[in-house]
């Protein structure tokens, strides 16, 4: 065989195992995403899980000001819990969110129809904690602006509608949008009978800007990693990456028989 066929053959092998490699790289990056896209509905999924330790940085120091107004309803301790389901539910999940926090909004995307379902059967409480860290770590004040505006919307009743509305709704985390009340307002057009004169006043004037920061510091008092963090009866299931809705409903369930 002559050096030049031998050459030839060569570079075939070589530019053959070229091939074979990056066959085997775009398989290897199949299965990643096949996989990321399998475990979207648990609460630990990869794919938020960066996001969550960006949010664990401290909130900056907030324009927020005037006394401190607690909405309607609000519980716990310094009234800093909006309530959603019935007095006297047989179990309660503690939940921490930013409105602007895209690892929140997998969570209630995953979660709503099974919490919706335990808090109108009466067998689960759920305890909302509204907290502003996306706002100290990319700047702008959406998380607060949106997090009054919920308050607000506690005070009309509507919490758990409008507070559904402004996760269907989400923003880029890097988009501010809902630094603009008027956003805010117009996505209230959603709800039936909240877009009111009393409404809009409280959004325009803030009125729960200073709870929310108390609120925010309690978070970081409470030395959390980030949000959301999701407590049943006081224990941390967010960073049970095996935790599912349905586990979820088992333990409310067991905790219902008693």
């Amino acid at each position: 065989m002559s050096e030049k066929n031998r050459d030839g053959k060569r570079n075939a092998r070589e530019r053959l195992a070229v091939v074979r490699e990056k066959q085997k790289a775009a398989e290897k990056r199949r299965r990643a995403l096949i996989v990321g896209a399998s475990v979207v509905c648990v609460l630990g999924l990869a794919a938020v899980i960066g996001v969550v330790a960006a949010n664990s940085g401290k909130d900056k120091k907030s324009e927020a000001s005037g006394p401190v107004v607690t909405p309607s309803g609000a519980t716990g301790k310094d009234g800093l819990a909006i309530p959603v389901g019935k007095d006297g539910a047989g179990s309660t999940l503690t939940v921490w969110e930013d409105f602007r926090c895209p690892a929140c909004k997998a969570f209630e995307t995953a979660y709503r129809p099974t919490l919706k379902e335990l808090t109108d059967s009466g067998k689960l409480r759920v305890e909302y904690h509204l907290v502003t860290l996306i706002d100290g770590n990319m700047g702008g004040s959406g998380s607060r602006r949106s997090a009054n505006a919920a308050a607000c919307a506690q005070d009309a009743g509507k919490f758990r509608e409008y507070h559904d509305v402004l996760f269907e709704n989400q923003p880029e985390e890097t988009d501010d949008a809902f630094a603009d009340n008027a956003k805010l307002i117009e996505l209230a057009g959603k709800v039936d009978g909240l877009d009111t004169p009393a409404f809009r006043a409280c959004v325009n004037d803030g009125t729960h800007d200073s709870w929310v920061e108390k609120s925010n510091a309690a978070f970081q008092a409470g030395g959390f990693s980030g949000t959301p963090t999701v407590l049943f009866e006081g224990k941390n299931i967010y960073a049970d990456q095996s935790m599912t809705p349905a586990k979820l409903k088992q333990m409310v369930e067991e905790a219902n028989q008693g």
